[in-house]
């Protein structure tokens, strides 16, 4: 049962992050190269949810298949 709980904790990290990374590519037509983006991506915490929770959803969905 903890496995849903990480699944779901999991996807809610990645949705944040995703959405949140999304947010910071408006900055890329307003003048941003690249580059900057990628650092300033680097540089904020709530990015970091992103793959925090792809990790977080593939450790239960191994768990949950034994």
């Amino acid at each position: 049962m903890w496995q849903w709980l990480v699944f779901l904790m999991g996807f809610g990290f990645a949705v944040a992050g995703g959405t949140v990374t999304i947010t910071y590519l408006n900055l890329v037509p307003a003048g941003l190269s690249w580059w900057e983006f990628f650092i300033l991506i680097q540089t904020r915490v709530e990015c970091y949810l992103f793959p925090v929770g792809v990790l977080l959803i593939t450790v239960a969905i191994v768990f949950m298949k034994e």
